[in-house]
């Protein structure tokens, strides 16, 4: 009986140790309790909370810099959440823009006029 009563205490324990924190709700000093989020990273959460909620995961990588999937990832693992969701990988790839980078490359290749063969 004291065994069951002291399983379920250290369970009970280590599950309010992982509780999920909501980037929308949550404080500077909670975010903080994310493994891999600091006074920095809490800091650039927060400036882009106050322009408005974050709708989704999606958002939070496109809006925060130095927020990609690599960092979703792992926030998400450690407890952080999105309007009570976890990152799914698979929804920010195929949704994230792509890079001015990536826009000029197709733009170079739609301005150069195709070349036909000399007969």
């Amino acid at each position: 009986m004291i065994r069951t009563l002291v399983t379920l205490l250290i369970a009970a324990l280590a599950f309010a140790a992982h509780a999920a924190v909501d980037v929308n709700k949550a404080s500077q000093a909670e975010l903080e309790t994310i493994k891999g989020i600091g006074p920095s990273m809490s800091g650039k959460i927060l400036d882009e909370r106050k322009k408005g909620s974050f709708r989704d995961w999606t958002d939070v990588v496109t809006r925060i810099k130095g927020v990609g999937p690599a960092n979703a990832t792992k926030f998400s693992s450690d407890g952080l959440t999105v309007n009570g969701a976890g990152f799914k990988p698979e929804l920010v790839a195929s949704s994230k823009p792509t890079s001015p980078a990536d826009r000029s490359h197709s733009t170079e290749a739609q301005k150069q006029p195709a070349v036909s063969p000399k007969k």
